[in-house]
């Protein structure tokens, strides 16, 4: 059974504290993994987690402050450890590019996986798969900074209550999906789009384009919200979202689960974020991050 979920491994902004991780996020989707904005400590929280190098596929890191990067050492170091069999792939900002390498190469190890570094220089696809079409979409900080996209392909859904009217049963389904039609019937006459699922990953920036185009229709939407809305102001001059800002967004986007994270040490009461992001008008489901929890994608629509 395939398990589309975001593992998170880390929510804390800047500094991590005694009950929060630097930034870690890992996204399962039909057996492949994609491990978000790796900060400090982030292979021990794997650990915790329950996750392991062979479960990377893909590493995402949207900018090079150090709370979404200085676990990236750590994580490759044990990807080469753990041998892992299939080659990984690293996205980041191509303005980084001596950031990343420092970090590639911190310490002495030996290489024994495929890495292939493949920097983001603008928006657009990244790569496509069977599963998934990976895009990125530039953010507003102080340093470059992308957010990424995550689509599934449309498909196709059977209405049995059709299938019957054409007389359609066993093993003539299969064929007519393959074919694309079968005694005269077409697939559009006994079946109907099956909407791709959506996800998106938003850290560090400003209200801006990117983040809109980001969040548009997502199934699932993990998005910082460092800043609760009455420092709005510090949020905007650091180039960071409120609660309220990330509630607006998700609202507008028409998100359906949104997952609030990245929190400012300054903050002891993890309620209000959500309480703040409701009264801006967002109606879905909620999640206030904690560490080491799991935030399943929403089941399909019918």
């Amino acid at each position: 059974m395939s398990v589309r979920e975001l593992v998170i491994l880390g929510t804390a902004s800047q500094v991590p504290t005694r009950h929060r991780n630097h930034n870690g996020y890992l996204l399962r989707w039909d057996g492949q993994g994609i491990l978000f904005d790796p900060g400090e400590g982030t292979q021990r929280q794997m650990l915790r987690a329950g996750v392991a190098a062979y479960d990377i596929d893909r590493i995402c890191v949207t900018h090079f402050h150090g709370d979404h990067s200085l676990g990236l050492a750590g994580v490759i170091q044990r990807i080469n450890l753990d041998r892992v069999p299939h080659p990984v792939t690293a996205h980041y900002p191509a303005s980084g590019q001596r950031f990343f390498e420092r970090l590639r190469y911190a310490t002495a190890y030996h290489e024994t996986v495929e890495l292939t570094e493949a920097p983001v220089a603008a928006d657009g696809v990244l790569a496509s798969t069977a599963a998934y079409t990976l895009s990125a979409h530039r953010l507003s900080h102080p340093v470059e900074s992308y957010g990424y996209r995550l689509v599934e392909p449309d498909g196709r859904r059977m209405l049995p209550a059709l299938l019957a009217e054409h007389g359609i049963a066993g093993p003539d389904v299969g064929r007519l999906a393959r074919e694309g039609g079968l005694n005269g019937v077409t697939l559009d006459d006994v079946s109907e789009t099956r909407r791709g699922q959506r996800f998106a990953f938003i850290m560090d920036t400003r209200l801006c384009d990117g983040v809109r185009v980001l969040a548009e229709g997502c199934d699932l939407l993990a998005v910082e919200s460092t800043f609760l809305d009455e420092d709005e102001r510090l949020a905007t001059d650091h180039g960071h979202l409120t609660a309220g800002q990330a509630g607006r967004v998700a609202r507008d986007a028409g998100v359906r689960h949104l997952v609030l994270t990245h929190f400012s040490q300054r903050y002891d009461d993890p309620g209000v974020f959500a309480a703040q992001a409701r009264a801006a008008g967002y109606e879905g489901g909620l999640t206030v991050a904690e560490d080491l929890t799991r935030v399943p994608v929403p089941t399909r629509h019918r």
